[in-house]
């Protein structure tokens, strides 16, 4: 069963008479209800709220990380565990044939049904998930291949647990690793880029994100609490906030807005799949293209580009 969002209740209807028309083998319904169905999306995605695409960002039947990486690699294989502490199921890692080239994808990955979202942890990662992400990036760089990351996440675990074994740690040794990793790199929000558990993935030579997903340093909830002491105004905060993709382009903090399928890449999986894909290959042949020092250099002044201040 499809989910529907407040602002696609119309979509719904027609959806609903399509299907009716569909078992009918009503012919000229089907076509006119059809074409009904094109304007109605055009018309409900044409303008959409800021608040609206992050209600899209969150939308569970959105394609998830492990979608993208099993429809993308051929022979994948999956690595576990950070060599410490554990494996952080809320993180997963591929490696795998893409297109001729051997590659390694990192997800974070929310999970789907009740038993399935309990075992990812909601896709809110641990330590032991961020340290899992740099042992397999270590050894991306130790055999040369490029590292795609899929960032899809609320934020990092923020339980008693995580923070007693170093989540904030974790969290910023990425940072400051990644920046330096000698190995071409490119990170894809593909729905909801949250805090510094969306950071720890998101340094990296191209940086992309889907049209209706969003990155931002806190979740517009949270801001709303301690801005104006009130959850309820998520949507006020969410347009303050500038957390879209296309703000974010503007800001130049990305480099690239990936433009999913018009109704969005929950109501069609396998055209998001392949924009993605087809995303990937154009951002590795521009990495072709450069040096290992060039690369370097220009991921770490982009890096410090990052912000804006004012002399007086």
């Amino acid at each position: 069963m499809a989910t529907y969002l407040d602002f696609e209740k119309h979509i719904k209807q027609i959806d609903e008479e399509l299907s009716a028309a569909k078992i009918k083998d009503d012919d000229p319904a089907v076509e006119i209800l059809q074409k009904n169905l094109e304007k109605e999306v055009a018309k409900t995605y044409k303008n959409l709220s800021d608040y609206q695409k992050l209600q899209l960002a969150r939308h569970p039947d959105r394609p998830y990380a492990i979608d993208y990486m099993r429809a993308l690699l051929n022979d994948y294989y999956e690595l576990h565990g950070d060599r410490a502490f554990g494996d952080d199921a809320s993180i997963v890692c591929y490696v795998g044939s893409f297109v001729g080239r051997k590659i390694v994808m990192i997800g974070e990955q929310k999970g789907r049904g009740t038993k399935n979202k309990i075992r990812r942890n909601f896709g809110m990662p641990h330590p032991e998930g961020y340290r899992k992400v740099l042992r397999v990036c270590k050894l991306a760089e130790k055999f040369s291949l490029p590292v795609v990351f899929f960032v899809d996440t609320p934020g990092a675990y923020p339980g008693v647990g995580a923070e007693e074994r170093g989540q904030s740690e974790a969290i910023a040794r990425n940072l400051y690793e990644l920046s330096q990793l000698n190995t071409k790199t490119i990170s894809i929000v593909i729905g909801e880029g949250g805090s510094g558990g969306a950071l720890a993935m998101g340094v990296a030579d191209r940086v992309a994100m889907m049209k209706y997903s969003v990155f931002s340093v806190i979740s517009p909830e949270g801001c709303a609490a301690i801005l104006w002491n009130d959850p309820t105004k998520q949507e006020s905060a969410t347009k303050a906030m500038r957390i879209t993709a296309e703000d974010l382009k503007s800001l130049e903090l990305i480099d690239d807005v990936i433009a999913e399928p018009l109704i969005g890449a929950h109501r069609d999986k396998e055209s998001a799949i392949s924009v993605v894909g087809n995303y990937i290959i154009q951002a590795l042949q521009f990495l072709d293209t450069q040096d290992s020092k060039t690369r370097l250099n220009k991921r770490y002044e982009r890096i410090l580009s990052f912000g804006a201040y004012k002399e007086e």
